[in-house]
């Protein structure tokens, strides 16, 4: 199976710059994952979709405004994004620019509220960062750091809390898992109020998702580590979905890798936590999951492999066609998919 297989052309102008006013009033174009037939809604109908007895898996991390602009000690700009924590207050940071910021290399924030020291390198040209500051960290960064928004993202965000669901909650992503961007209160309790479960896992998004697929042969592709968290109460409700019949319907790519990753062959789930680099593709059979709610994916990337997997990469190419021609918006910001 080849990457080039999982090719669409787009036209630059569909990619979303900037989010609806209204959250639930971007489109949704739904798929039979048997027979690919397509319907054009909008995400506000969602609950038309919907039965009784289903349960929905949301992914309530929170993205972390992880972008740092500072000055290095020679007074040249800098930019600094943190990747992973790696305790004692060093983190994985990827640098700009790289060649001017080897071990050593000292960097200010703001009006010097903040600090930071470049002390070590590591495989792959990230950076380990040491940061001196006073009181919370995460207070420290909500007040100078931005969102990390997607490279294919030009324009400034207004509003940092659009790239936030309304549900987030446990602050460590590096992208929104964004397929959770169409949810308002209101909606949720809507379905909540005709008898849908609603569950949260944690799975912190890293920018690996972002990263493209270099190798030929889509098992040749290494996948990321991101770390996810099932808790006993969600490990519940999806059981008892499943033993009641439901369906469980998994909202965003990171909610189904969490639940398929830490599954039971029989399909059941336990309370569980840890790293996964769980790669679905064309021919993964599902264990749990049973539809998704996800939005439009870039060509060629693990992504589309996934909802290719599920719904068959025949049906998903042609309804990103359709999407295509009736001027759908893609990505981060844009209208979203219901596979069924």
């Amino acid at each position: 199976m080849k990457t080039s297989d999982f090719y669409f052309d787009l036209p630059e102008e569909l990619i979303a710059q900037t989010p609806l006013e209204r959250r639930d009033a971007s489109r949704l174009l739904t798929l039979d994952k048997v027979t690919g037939q397509t319907q054009h809604m909008h995400f506000y109908d969602l609950p038309r979709l919907l039965r009784a007895g289903d349960c929905l898996v949301l992914n309530d991390s929170r993205v972390l405004p992880a972008r740092l602009l500072g000055h290095r000690s020679t007074g040249g700009a800098c930019e600094v994004l943190l990747l992973i924590d790696r305790g004692e207050k060093v983190w994985e940071c990827l640098v700009r620019p790289g060649k001017k910021l080897h071990t050593g290399a000292k960097i200010t924030f703001g009006n010097g509220e903040l600090t930071a020291e470049v002390v070590g390198e590591v495989e792959g040209g990230n950076r380990l960062v040491r940061f001196d500051y006073e009181g919370i960290f995460l207070e420290t960064l909500e007040k100078l750091g931005k969102m990390p928004l997607p490279p294919y993202i030009k324009e400034e965000l207004e509003d940092s809390e659009r790239y936030q669901t309304v549900y987030s909650k446990v602050v460590g992503s590096a992208a929104a898992p964004t397929a959770g961007l169409h949810f308002t209160p209101e909606l949720l309790q809507q379905v909540q109020d005709m008898g849908v479960k609603v569950c949260y896992v944690t799975l912190h998004v890293g920018l690996g998702t972002f990263r493209p697929v270099k190798a030929e042969e889509v098992t040749d592709h290494e996948m990321h580590s991101e770390y996810c968290v099932i808790s006993q109460e969600t490990a519940d409700v999806i059981n008892e979905t499943r033993a009641a019949g439901g369906r469980v319907i998994c909202v965003g790519t990171t909610s189904c890798r969490t639940i398929e990753s830490w599954a039971n062959q029989d399909g059941t789930m336990e309370a569980k936590a840890g790293w996964t680099n769980i790669f679905i593709y064309p021919g993964y059979r599902f264990k749990v999951l049973d539809g998704l709610i996800t939005n439009f994916h870039l060509p060629e990337s693990t992504l589309i492999m996934l909802v290719s997997a599920l719904a068959g990469r025949e049906h998903v190419l042609a309804a990103y066609k359709e999407a295509v021609e009736n001027r759908y918006r893609f990505f981060s910001f844009g209208d979203a998919m219901f596979i069924s």
